[in-house]
């Protein structure tokens, strides 16, 4: 990379205090002294090079004249990050990881794109009161950058390390996407008058006239038709104490990509308020709507959570696709034993199949597919949920209300007389619940239904907890399963790589006889993984899309006689694996072996 002018690694090293004023500029905070020594000695202290490196990077310096940073990049002794976090330890300027903080329109607004192509520079944050610009820079001590852009923008500037390769991603995105945009010239507009910029102090009826507008209704718009763009599960709009950030849940990670001035917060809340019938004035419970909105040919039903904190209300909206379908057990990552075993529980006329897994882990969605799959019109299935997350052809599904009596309990002993085939209740979560599923799998019902445990085996001693009957739960349970949720590698940007040698020894000792036989059938004689690069279609991630690791408990003779005897859940999960059940881990490594995954997205959502 050819050092632009001013740029750090065109400086001979070492630095000096007389080579850098303490006085940057009035808005860049540089410290007034710089250390002696090198960057090179900073990543020897941190133990980001060894001993031979620095001494191999020294010797290049005093025999071309060149400058260390220069030699460090070439050479590329360390990645970009490590030696951006040197440099800001260095020279004691902050560092910002900028792909990881949301973007303020009204920031972005201040600098055009050419100019911070050219100056390799993005403004993330922006304090009008106090007249300062927050960037993020491959070089914040570029005198000539930043005097140019203070006296551009009217305001001090407070520069930050950053990389080239997040700078340039952050612009592509940022300045490209609508998001951003669109809602900075809304905010223009919802500024034009001194009383829209202090909504707060609206009466209810000024209020809900200037939710109406256009500025606030397109606000609203913009970040559910980004979040549609984006794959996004969830949206969290929360209001700071100087700001309100808006958050997308993409890939099952929170991401934040928006940052909203707090004087509009009041405004966009009750324009989605007025969208999902709930009250405006009401502000100090939790209100819970929903409303649907269509984009193109894509609609979604969103469902509304508001909750009140100290700096306001906290929204968070969940996306459930209306259009697509619903997605087969084998895209769903199912496959194997694990899905015949499935399988064949679903066609059985009667017993409980049970999912479990924490909150988020996909688990109605796997019911939902069963369902689907088994779908007949000579079949009366009806299902217990809530909410109803999506709404299924064929299926009568009802959705609980405890404040009118209907619960688990209830709805279950009210769907026995309503002459079903298959039961599908969203959770057992008490006694009741349990001995109720267990009673209407017995006289000839299947029973699905869900349970927070970590593990398949986990799910019979709590079962057993909630005192339901060992000699009932061993004749009804058929199958367990257990599952977790974790990003695909993006196949755009994928690349094989060969792994550190502990990477190896874990894969080797946790799969043991299943690798040998997957090296076999695959025609492998060593182990490679893969990982995402980071490309436009992923947005920088390297992931892009989400597949389920799972482990297909039967529940066979010899683990129901376990059951009987009141077994922990490790005895019972030792003789699921001698009968054959791969567990949840070994999937995501087999997964992680075809590429479909990371081996740090497995240990992430299955780590033990």
């Amino acid at each position: 990379m050819t050092p632009a002018q001013g740029d750090v690694s065109a400086q001979t090293q070492p630095q000096t205090q007389s080579q850098i004023p303490p006085q940057v500029s009035q808005g860049v905070q540089v410290a007034s002294t710089i250390q002696s020594g090198t960057v090179l000695d900073v990543l020897l202290k941190q133990q980001s090079i060894s001993q031979a490196q620095f001494d191999q990077v020294s010797l290049m310096h005093v025999n071309t004249g060149e400058p260390i940073d220069s030699i460090i990049e070439q050479k590329k002794i360390v990645d970009e990050v490590t030696l951006a976090k040197a440099r800001s330890e260095f020279y004691t300027v902050p560092y910002i990881d900028v792909l990881a903080v949301g973007s303020s329109p009204e920031a972005l607004s201040q600098i055009p794109e050419g100019l911070a192509r050219r100056y390799r520079l993005i403004p993330f944050s922006i304090d009008q009161e106090a007249r300062t610009l927050e960037l993020a820079m491959v070089n914040p001590l570029d005198l000539g950058a930043i005097d140019f852009i203070e006296k551009k923008t009217g305001m001090r500037v407070t520069a930050h390390y950053s990389t080239l390769s997040d700078i340039e991603q952050a612009i592509a995105e940022r300045y490209a996407q609508s998001l951003s945009a669109e809602v900075s010239a809304a905010i223009k507009d919802t500024s034009n008058s001194d009383e829209q910029v202090k909504l707060r102090t609206f009466d209810a009826k000024s209020l809900a006239n200037v939710i109406r507008e256009a500025p606030i209704a397109k606000i609203v718009e913009t970040v559910v038709t980004f979040a549609m763009k984006a794959r996004a599960s969830d949206v969290h709009i929360e209001p700071l104490e100087e700001k309100t950030r808006v958050r997308y849940r993409i890939d099952g990670i929170l991401q934040e990509k928006l940052i909203l001035p707090k004087s509009v917060h009041e405004a966009v809340v009750s324009r989605i308020k007025i969208l999902s019938d709930l009250k405006i004035d009401e502000k100090r419970i939790p209100q819970d709507g929903r409303f649907t909105f269509r984009m193109d040919k894509e609609e979604v039903d969103l469902r509304v959570s508001t909750l009140p904190t100290v700096h306001g209300e906290k929204i968070v909206m969940r996306l459930l696709k209306k259009t697509g379908g619903v997605p087969t057990l084998p895209e769903l990552g199912l496959r194997g034993s694990a899905l015949k075993n499935l399988e064949a529980a679903a066609h059985v006329p009667h017993g409980i199949v049970l999912v479990t897994g924490p909150t988020g882990s996909g688990k109605t969605t796997t019911l939902y597919s069963l369902l689907n799959k088994i779908n007949t019109p000579k079949l009366n299935i009806v299902t217990l949920e809530d909410p109803v997350e999506y709404q299924m052809l064929g299926i009568n599904q009802v959705q609980v209300n405890p404040q009118a009596g209907l619960t688990f309990a209830s709805g279950l002993r009210a769907f026995l007389r309503q002459d079903p085939n298959i039961i599908m209740v969203g959770e057992i979560r008490d006694k009741e619940t349990a001995e109720l599923a267990i009673q209407a799998s017995l006289t000839g019902h299947l029973v699905f239904s869900t349970l927070h445990t970590n593990s398949a085996a986990g799910a019979l001693p709590r079962l057993l907890d909630m005192e339901a009957e060992p000699f009932l739960l061993a004749s009804s349970m058929t199958v367990v399963m257990a599952q977790r949720v974790l990003r695909r590698v993006c196949s755009v940007c994928a690349e094989q790589y060969d792994p550190e040698q502990p990477v190896k020894d874990d894969i080797k000792s946790y799969l043991g006889e299943l690798l040998d036989g997957w090296m076999q059938t695959n025609k492998k004689t060593e182990i490679k993984i893969f990982k995402g690069k980071g490309c436009e279609t992923c947005g920088g991630t390297g992931y892009k899309g989400r597949v389920g690791i799972y482990e297909v408990l039967l529940v066979t003779e010899k683990i129901g006689k376990l059951i009987l005897e009141r077994k922990p859940a490790s005895e019972i999960e030792k003789q699921a694996v001698l009968d054959g059940m791969i567990l949840m881990k070994q999937d995501g490594y087999l997964k992680v072996l075809e590429g479909i995954t990371t081996i740090e997205e497995v240990l992430r959502v299955a780590q033990t």
